[in-house]
């Protein structure tokens, strides 16, 4: 039996009609269909999240590359002017960052203190991922501040009111005192991540310099490159090169690897508990294949007077289970990929029919993604590579499954089959 008549074969017994056995294939293609739908969306969604967020923090956090003076004996311009001279550097800004304690109209709470170049504010990547709340981006002089929305609400301040920043320092003999400051609230600020924002108090670069003392502070050079996701070791190896000695040079790979390992094994975690059903689909497949051979007993019976081989027999079955996988895996992908790519849309819709019925008993609104937790707007990214390996492992899985019943199948001797039917 020549390998296209099985495949044709295996076609005819998947689209024939109900009765005929086909309707066991297709329901199995179904299942496999169904069990792929969240598998695509999670994946969308996973990867979506961790690249948001991934991209706030090296946009607005920590850079691609952070450049430390650990001896500070290095003219900071000389600095900056060497680190622009590698190809691939977008930008360079002075930082320094520290802690403290704000007050405003009605609380009071601690701080991360961050003083750059209000240049940082106007960068691409950093422009893109902010959003503004009330008033300005960034300071303009050293009695202005900027909050961010969470911190602001929690002090209960809006722009133009005033602001007390105390900040510590080293006096003589050790002794550790406060330092204290007013600013200007100029303006409030989102970068759409709750837990980057929430504690951001800016000032600019003159502004810094007051109240934050060198003691009671980190120093560094924020850098940004143009393929951060790429080259970032490449261009941290020939910034090192640049300098003598008294420098180190880490990568936002090295400043966020804990928390950028927890966000890639939570993703596998989920895949894998979501390959879990995809397996099980996968058994449906074998069910499938047995009850379409009991059905076709008599078709074996000819094939096998005709001259089949058990191989032969056997391949129809296999290539029907093979087209199950095919077509189920198709149409499930599509069907993730289209309620992945309107994932926003639906979880808009989907709290706001919630927030709907809440209010009607007085509970207030709905929120799917809490955004003290998650992105307000989950970014869409689809990992192709990963679509096709899941694709392939349900195709395989599907095969797999379907040994034994096709291999039984090839074994039937057809005098006994013609006497059953």
């Amino acid at each position: 039996m020549k390998k296209n008549s099985s495949f044709f074969v295996a076609v005819r017994y998947l689209w024939s009609r109900a009765h005929e056995g086909g309707r066991y294939l297709r329901g199995a293609a179904a299942g496999i269909a169904v069990s792929l739908v969240p598998i695509i969306v999670t994946l969308i969604v996973a990867d979506g999240m961790i690249r948001g967020i991934t991209d706030r923090y090296l946009e607005l956090g920590t850079g691609h590359l952070q450049v430390f003076d650990l001896a500070r004996t290095s003219n900071d311009e000389k600095t900056q002017e060497l680190i622009m001279q590698v190809d691939g550097v977008r930008g360079v800004w002075p930082e320094k960052r520290g802690i403290g304690v704000i007050a405003g109209r009605s609380g009071k709470t601690g701080v991360t203190v961050r003083s750059i170049e209000s240049s940082f504010w106007d960068d691409s990547g950093s422009a893109d991922l902010l959003k503004i709340i009330e008033g300005v981006h960034k300071p303009e002089t050293d009695r202005d501040i900027v909050l961010g929305e969470t911190l602001a609400e929690n002090i209960g301040v809006k722009t133009g009111d005033t602001v007390r920043l105390m900040t510590i320092r080293a006096a003589e003999g050790g002794r550790i005192s406060p330092r204290t400051a007013s600013f200007t609230v100029r303006g409030i600020l989102s970068c759409g991540y709750n837990e980057l924002d929430a504690l951001w108090c800016i000032v600019n670069w003159e502004g810094g310099n007051r109240v934050l003392s060198t003691d009671q502070s980190s120093f560094s050079f924020i850098v940004k490159i143009d393929e951060p996701y790429k080259k970032a070791d490449e261009t941290a190896w020939k910034i090192y090169q640049q300098f003598e000695s008294g420098f180190s040079v880490f990568t936002w790979k090295n400043l966020m690897s804990s928390q950028f390992s927890s966000y890639e094994t939570t993703r596998q975690l989920l895949l894998f508990i979501m390959a879990l059903i995809v397996i099980v689909a996968a058994v449906n497949v074998s069910s499938a294949t047995s009850m379409l051979v009991l059905e076709r007993q008599r078709d074996i019976a000819v094939l096998k007077v005709s001259g089949a081989s058990v191989r032969g027999v056997t391949s129809v079955f296999l290539w029907g289970s093979f087209l199950t996988g095919l077509t189920g895996g198709i149409i499930g992908i599509i069907i993730g990929l289209l309620l992945g790519y309107n994932i926003n849309f639906l979880i808009r819709s989907l709290e706001n029919i919630l927030s709907f019925f809440s209010g009607l008993f007085n509970r207030g609104e709905v929120k799917i993604l809490d955004p003290g937790f998650y992105l307000e707007t989950i970014p869409i990214i689809i990992d192709w590579k990963a679509v096709l390996v899941i694709w392939l492992f349900t195709i395989v899985c599907s095969v797999i499954a379907s040994l034994i019943p096709a291999h039984r199948a090839g074994k039937l001797k057809p005098m006994e089959l013609l006497r059953k039917t």
